[in-house]
């Protein structure tokens, strides 16, 4: 089931209450080194810390009574496990996590601390897909996947949707957005909104270097897997390669993909921290070092960014600050 726009409207109503609606930001030291006008969409700020609890949120709030009662079962190396540990905690419903074993060791307490179960698995030799099924084949329970599902896409399009609600109340149409992007999940939703709130703006992926599938994938016209060798920094976008469905939404509605290196992360998180008072995580950052580095061209444009996550490690976070 390919999702749309009044479906990503629909979850905008049902998470009413469920997650917190974080502000648009701007500040003068950023619109200064693009030129333009940035408007962020701060998602560090968000229950969990990043903006996967609106689709884990969504998808679980759409399963009917007997599933519920039976439980989730989900594959993240953090963000997307702890979303939907806490949308099950909300919802009085079991959930169990696989989750890779070096995942950041805040992403692993923080799924803990709503009362998930937690299986490891080698990130490098597991099927992680496979995993979730036959974990969920043992005890009867419902696979919510991390980014390749249309009741996820939907909630994820609900952070760019209240963006451009914001810009709007402004007087603001941006003329481009820039998503972090691994599976796609928050990127298919964005296009979803912003094609049918700001039809004008152009929508570009922001992705870590070496891990650059989807930007390949749009310009070749087919999902292309990446080989796994990219640096492990921005641990939220490691996706092996588009996902089918996200892919599909993603094809016609989206510009291009753009490419930012480990220092260019670093300065991005050391520029948020700074002036936003954010703490961001390496993979919640792509977008806003894309615009600071000058990979889009932002000068007299306006143009909306998400920082999608801030749940860092401490030793990483000091390495982005003392870089």
């Amino acid at each position: 089931m390919t999702p749309s726009f009044d479906d990503v409207q629909a979850a905008a109503q049902r998470l009413k209450g469920r997650i917190r609606r974080t502000p648009m930001l701007r500040h003068r030291a950023l619109d200064a080194a693009a030129g333009g006008v940035v408007l962020v969409k701060p998602e560090p700020l968000q229950i969990t810390g990043s903006f996967k609890l609106r689709g884990a949120t969504n998808a679980a709030m759409l399963l009917p009574p007997e599933a519920r009662a039976r439980g989730v079962v989900t594959h993240s190396s953090g963000n997307h496990g702890q979303a939907v540990a806490a949308a099950c905690a909300a919802l009085g419903m079991p959930a169990l996590i696989a989750m890779p074993q070096d995942a950041p060791s805040v992403k692993v307490e923080a799924t803990r601390a709503w009362g998930a179960e937690i299986h490891f698995f080698d990130r490098h030799g597991v099927d992680r897909d496979a995993l979730a099924q036959e974990l969920a084949a043992q005890r009867g329970a419902t696979v919510i996947p991390p980014f390749d599902h249309a009741d996820v896409i939907a909630g994820q399009g609900t952070a760019i949707l209240e963006l451009l609600e914001d810009a709007r109340a402004e007087g603001f149409k941006p003329d481009q957005i820039a998503i972090c992007t691994g599976g796609g999940g928050l990127l298919a939703g964005s296009a979803l909104s912003a094609k049918a709130l700001a039809p004008q703006a152009r929508i570009y992926a922001v992705e870590p270097e070496g891990w650059d599938d989807y930007g390949r994938s749009l310009r070749a016209g087919q999902r292309i897997a990446n080989d796994g060798t990219g640096a492990g920094l921005c641990d939220a976008l490691l996706s092996k390669q588009p996902g089918q469905l996200t892919f599909a939404v993603n094809a016609p509605r989206v510009a291009d993909g753009l490419v930012v290196t480990p220092e260019e992360v670093f300065a991005a998180m050391r520029f948020a921290f700074t002036h936003l008072k954010l703490v961001v995580e390496p993979g919640g950052a792509v977008a806003l070092a894309a615009v600071l580095a000058g990979k889009l061209a932002t000068r007299d444009a306006v143009t909306g960014i998400i920082l999608s996550g801030g749940n860092v490690d401490r030793g990483v976070f000091a390495q982005a600050m003392a870089a």
